[in-house]
C-alpha cells in the first residue's frame, strides 16, 4: 500500500500542479515522488517514493540503499539496482538505473515502504568492495549511521570468497576501528 505522505505525477495531482505545491512551499521533492514539506523524512517514504521505477522485480542496492537506509542526504543522480528474482528480467532496464544483473538473495533484502532493499549488513559490503571515493564515503557514513551492522559486514566478507574482499574488508576495519574510538571519547 502506498503511503498517503506520497505525491506521484499523475495520481492525485498533475505534474503542473505538483510544481506549483512545490514552488508554494507545501510539496518536497524525494526520489521520483514528492512529499509535504513539513513530513519527515523517513526510511520507508524515501524507499516508497521509488516504488514506481523498482516495481516488484528489483531492489534498491549500493548508493541507493545506503540513502534509503539514511546514511546519505541526497539520492544518487543513477539509482542502482540488482535483480530481486530468480528468473532473468526480459525488458530493458530504466536508463536512468545503474542494472545489476545478479540476483539477491531474499535473506539480504528488507521490505521498506513496499520495495525491496538490501540490509544495512548486505549494503555495507557492496559498497565497500567498490573501489572509488563515492561509495567508500557512502561506506563509512552508513557504519556511522548504523554501527551495529559493522561486525556483521565484516565476519561476512571474512567468510565469504568475493571479489575486493581485500579493500572491503580494510575500509570497514578502520570504519569500525573509528567507531570505536568516538565511543571512548564519549
Amino acid at each position: 500500500m502506498a503511503s498517503p505522505f506520497l505525491y506521484f505525477a499523475g495520481d492525485r495531482l498533475s505534474s503542473a500542479e505538483l510544481s506549483a505545491a512545490c514552488l508554494d512551499g507545501d510539496l518536497v521533492d524525494l526520489g521520483d515522488a514528492y512529499i509535504p514539506a513539513d513530513a519527515v523524512e523517513t526510511t520507508a517514504l524515501r524507499a516508497g517514493s521509488l516504488a514506481r521505477r523498482l516495481g516488484d522485480s528489483l531492489a534498491a542496492t549500493h548508493l541507493t540503499a545506503a540513502w534509503i537506509h539514511g546514511a546519505l542526504p541526497l539520492p544518487p543522480s543513477r539509482h542502482t539496482v540488482q535483480r530481486a528474482v530468480t528468473r532473468r528480467l526480459h525488458r530493458t532496464p530504466d536508463r536512468r538505473l545503474v542494472y545489476r544483473d545478479l540476483a539477491v538473495p531474499a535473506s539480504d533484502l528488507h521490505i521498506i515502504g513496499g520495495i525491496r532493499v538490501t540490509t544495512p549488513v548486505r549494503t555495507l559490503i557492496d559498497l565497500a568492495r567498490i573501489d572509488d571515493e563515492r561509495h567508500a564515503r557512502a561506506a563509512t557514513l552508513l557504519g556511522r549511521t548504523l554501527p551495529d551492522a559493522l561486525a556483521p559486514a565484516i565476519a561476512r566478507l571474512e567468510a565469504g570468497v568475493l571479489p575486493h574482499k581485500r579493500i572491503g574488508l580494510a575500509l570497514l576495519r578502520d570504519v569500525l576501528a573509528a567507531a570505536g574510538q568516538d565511543e571512548v571519547t564519549r
